[in-house]
């Protein structure tokens, strides 16, 4: 009898078995036995090795109740799996994971949906579990494949495939959580995996809930579209830098081959999402990637319909809205190149189809507002670098080149708007950094273009970048207040040194191009504003006593070239208009009462005999050819006077002599373009009369040579009575004030001080040369006995 007992010992079944066995009740509806369920649990985490033993029969169990389709006992087994996964963190709940991987699988292939979501939801909750241990073996392959077709579910019954869509996107979700955060699991970021991912969550997406969110109606969270948003805010948050990539790319490609670019509601709302939650994880670093993953995707589309390459730029603009400091990056320029280089083609494309031309000027101005976007992130130092950079790609003048004639003028605008719209989001400071020298002459030069419209565009951009007080919208319309600055209401500051030396160095630049745009015929009433304005300005900002004869010499030239010019009436009127209303502004910002009298009453002797020489009058847009005068005859009352204005101005202390000296000549240039107009040869002196003085011919050696052999006994004797300690005086008093100018004085002046130097010594030898008729080669031929150039002895102010 013993013995039989101990055979029937060999025959029971392990403890596991047993229970496991006891925690399935008789009928299913009764759900598990819960205190057999706890001894199972606490079993299971006292002897951790026999973990997997009890997945792996749990798994048989599961499969013969999904063979005998008794689905009830199916819920049990997967409800006794998800407490064991919750509970047991052991170093063996690796195999214990297998079996329950295994299981899932078997649920998710089965026909009935009950055991898809059922299986689905244990997946999720074994996901949202943090293990201890590194899986090296496991694949999910199959349940990104399934969850991804069950989002794309197209069941009749609406009820059923929220459910299966709802399931599947969550199972995703439960699939990027389990393995974005080992290393040693399926690199969930491969193409093959994001392929199935990114297009199941904008399929889910892409319907008329998500397009008409109210923030203020309740959301169903349950619904698939919002499961959807948030399952993708997910994806892109736990993306690193290295794989921000592999989820626009499908993204991109999706929009593409659903055609989702027109309209762009749906593209623009996607990449929001993007841009935010980029943000959110990574501190607005890699924003950029985002827009250089655009901006390459721009380039595929170069060939493409205008709408489609317009809708991806306003995707662009939004983004870089959202993106704040960090949409640039580091290749700056390389983002301006890109978007210059679609405006040119864009330009190019000179389609007959009015309706396709009408799409092409949209994308152009989508490129010009992203720009003034991405503009508007950068610091105002790189802001004028990308000043300097567009202006570069305007096309470059020989010296003989007529401006406007060989390049297009449509693509002259684009350019010009797109520096305007820059030069808005810059905030200027200091005008030497605002206008360097690189970026002022060009930009002076294309203010002298044949078409009307382009120059008043370039004034725009000055108007911007010299105006640091919003005085620019109260000064476009010509007038002559009586209290310029109560009337019109406008700020002024004292001048800095800084801006009064800039003025010095660069005023002859902008002095010249204002007299050059006011003699162009083309003009229309909108140029001779702008011009105005612009003049207006630069008296406000820079209009420091140091120059106010160089403003008050503006006035007087205009004058002058207007008397001595072809010009219609209608433009004459308006010069002397706009000079009248600008002297006004110059008179009362420096608060000259002499100046001011004095303009009074000459106003008043044009409002009796000259009211055509008013801005009332000249500026009045109904006029016709017939409204003015037959007789151009302007008489000398009418004008301003020189000797008058001298008078004043030495009454109020300034030095008057420079008024007499006219802004005739062109500016040097450094594109070594130093041309004059006609009225240059009224400004050239006689040769003779040119006095060059050279501080350095003592040093000469064939003059120390002549000064040796005329040396004379009385000579000597002169030499000897000389006070040599005097001499030294004065030549070290001379050294100390040298010394304290470098040593006190802004480099800015001294810089001004040595230019002004140079320019005078290169302006009279200009003259000389050009006094100077070349010689003919009979002449040459003549002259063999002239003294080789290697052997001439120079003045060491010709050496270097």
């Amino acid at each position: 009898m013993p013995g039989c007992c101990g055979c029937w010992e060999v025959l029971r079944p392990p403890r596991y078995k047993r229970l496991v066995d006891s925690i399935f009740p008789a009928n299913p509806q009764d759900g598990l036995v819960k205190n057999n369920m706890d001894k199972l649990i606490f079993y299971a985490m006292t002897t951790s090795e026999k973990l997997d033993r009890i997945g792996m029969y749990l798994e048989q169990k599961l499969s013969r109740s999904i063979n005998r389709h008794r689905i009830g006992f199916v819920f049990v087994a997967m409800d006794a799996l998800d407490q064991l996964l919750v509970a047991c963190h052991a170093h063996s709940l690796n195999l214990f994971v297998e079996s329950f991987l295994k299981m899932v699988q078997k649920l998710l292939e089965c026909e009935e949906p009950e055991l898809q979501i059922l299986a689905t939801q244990s997946f999720i909750k074994f996901a949202n579990i943090e293990e201890d241990t590194p899986s090296y073996h496991r694949r999910y392959d199959f349940f990104v494949s399934k969850f991804s077709a069950m989002s794309h579910n197209n069941d009749r019954d609406e009820v059923i495939r929220a459910k299966f869509r709802g399931a599947g996107l969550l199972g995703l979700q439960g699939v990027v959580r389990k393995t974005v955060s080992d290393d040693l699991q399926v690199n969930i970021w491969d193409p093959v995996h994001m392929d199935k991912i990114v297009p199941s969550l904008l399929y889910n997406m892409h319907t008329p809930e998500f397009m008409s969110v109210n923030l203020e109606s309740p959301r169903d969270e349950e619904h698939p579209t919002y499961i959807a948003e948030m399952v993708f805010r997910d994806l892109v948050c736990r993306a690193s830098y290295g794989n921000v990539k592999s989820v626009l790319q499908p993204v991109l490609r999706h929009i593409d081959n659903h055609e989702l670019w027109v309209p762009n509601d749906f593209a623009v709302k996607c990449f929001k999402i993007i841009m935010y939650s980029v943000q959110i994880q990574r501190e607005q670093q890699y924003g950029y990637l985002v827009i250089q993953m655009l901006m390459s995707h721009l380039d595929t589309h170069t060939n493409s319909d205008p709408s489609i390459k317009a809708s991806i730029i306003e995707v662009l603009y939004e983004s870089v809205l959202i993106s704040a400091g960090g949409s640039i990056g580091p290749s700056v320029l390389d983002v301006f190149n890109t978007l210059l280089r679609h405006l040119k083609t864009s330009v190019d494309n000179k389609s007959s189809d009015s309706k396709k031309r009408a799409m092409e000027e949209k994308f152009e101005e989508a490129i010009i507002s992203t720009i003034g976007e991405f503009a508007n992130n950068l610091p105002d130092y790189q802001k004028i670098e990308i000043m300097m950079f567009i202006m570069g790609k305007f096309p470059q003048f020989g010296q003989n080149d007529e401006m406007g004639s060989s390049v297009d003028n449509y693509l002259q605008t684009m350019l010009l708007k797109t520096l305007l719209k820059v030069a808005t989001k810059y905030k200027t400071v200091i005008m030497n950094n605002a206008f360097p020298p690189e970026f002022l002459q060009p930009l002076l030069r294309i203010s002298l273009l044949e078409e009307p419209g382009l120059r008043v565009v370039v004034q725009e951009i000055l108007h911007t970048l010299l105006d640091r007080h919003d005085n620019a919208k109260k000064l476009r319309k010509v007038c002559i207040p009586k209290d310029v600055v109560a009337e019109l209401d406008l700020t002024v500051d004292k001048v800095p040194r800084q801006d009064s030396l800039f003025m010095k160095k660069n005023g002859i630049q902008f002095y010249w191009h204002i007299l050059e745009n006011l003699q162009m015929e083309s003009n229309r009433v909108a140029n001779f504003e702008a011009i105005y304005c612009t003049m207006c300005l630069i008296s406000i900002e820079m209009g420091g006593d140091d120059i106010l004869v160089e403003l008050i010499r503006l006035a007087l030239d205009i004058q002058q070239t207007t008397l001595e010019s072809n010009l219609p009436s209608t433009h004459k009127c308006c010069n002397h208009a706009i000079v009248a209303a600008y002297l006004n502004i110059v008179a009362h910002i420096t608060n000259m009462s002499p100046l001011v009298q004095y303009l009074s009453d000459l106003v008043e002797v044009r409002k009796k005999e000259a009211s055509h020489l008013l801005p009332d009058f000249a500026f009045n847009r109904a006029n016709r050819p017939t409204s003015y005068p037959t007789n151009d005859k302007v008489e000398e009352r009418w004008l301003l006077d020189q000797t008058t204005l001298q008078e004043i101005l030495t009454d109020c202390g300034h030095d008057a002599s420079r008024l007499s000296s006219p802004l005739a000549l062109r500016p040097h240039s450094s594109m070594g373009a130093v041309i004059h107009d006609s009225a240059m040869a009224s400004s050239i002196s006689d040769l003779g009369s040119i006095n060059i003085e050279l501080d350095s011919l003592e040093n000469s050696p064939l003059l120390a040579r002549k000064k040796v052999e005329e040396i004379t006994v009385e000579s000597l004797k002169k030499m000897l009575a000389e006070d040599p300690s005097q001499k030294r005086e004065e030549e070290a008093k001379k050294r100390q004030e040298i010394f304290e100018t470098f040593q006190n004085a802004p480099f800015e002046e001294i810089v001004a001080r040595a230019e002004a130097k140079s320019n005078h010594f290169h302006e009279k030898l200009y003259e000389i040369l050009e006094m100077t008729p070349p010689e003919s080669p009979d002449h040459v031929k003549g002259n063999q006995n002239a003294v080789p150039v290697f052997e001439m002895q120079f003045p060491s102010l010709y050496v270097y």
